[in-house]
């Protein structure tokens, strides 16, 4: 019988600890770093009505997914190529998009926004700013940036597409996964429902002269 008890803790313990990250390339992630002061070229504001930001988080259970809102900005672009920029986050204006029930889709929005994971109230918005930006592959740029969120400010790393490049219109797109515990988002869900510690996100970035 203490034979068959340890083998089921023991297969609960690999349940809530096994649970996969969801798929995409996971940012470098390093401390802050000073941003390098940008002269010349052109200022674009972040079109916040184009710009988009897609989240999703797995469990063992499941998966849910959502979008927030890209609030402000500004980019600075010299001879057609991005320097820097900055933009902000309204935290406040996180949504999850796959529960159909309301009032199950309002409670996970309030445990999202709760101390528990975001504190929207204490932390309302994210920041990021961009430290580097150097070509990748044909198309591609490898942008780093300070990433600001409840409070705590990583740089990461990433790819992204671009589409778009001149002295009045910015078009990119990226996609990649960051460690929600880099940022003190350290929930770790249900004992039977574990969730996972990276979190996907597909920015869509605008913005024009």
């Amino acid at each position: 019988m203490k034979k068959l008890l340890f083998v089921l803790l023991g297969g609960s313990v690999f349940v809530t600890s096994c649970v996969d990250n969801p798929e995409g390339k996971k940012a470098e992630t390093t401390e802050s770093v000073t941003p390098a002061a940008t002269t010349g070229g052109a200022s674009l504001t972040v079109d916040t009505a184009a710009s988009s930001i897609a989240w999703l988080g797995n469990k063992v259970t499941g998966k849910h997914n959502g979008t927030i809102r890209i609030s402000g900005g500004s980019l600075q672009i010299q001879d057609g190529k991005l320097t820097g920029g900055k933009f902000t986050v309204n935290m406040g204006s996180l949504t999850n998009l796959d529960i159909t029930d309301t009032a199950y889709k309002a409670k996970l929005e309030g445990h999202l926004k709760a101390p528990d994971f975001f504190d929207v109230a204490k932390y309302p918005e994210a920041n990021f700013e961009i430290t580097n930006v150097s070509d990748s592959t044909a198309g591609k740029l490898k942008i780093s940036g300070n990433l600001t969120l409840k409070g705590v400010s990583k740089n990461i790393t990433f790819d992204a597409d671009v589409l778009e490049s001149t002295a009045t219109a910015f078009k990119a797109k990226a996609d990649f996964n960051i460690n929600r515990l880099d940022w003190g988002v350290s929930y770790p869900g249900m004992k039977d429902d574990a969730i996972s510690q990276e979190i996907n996100l597909k920015v869509d970035l605008q913005a024009k002269k």
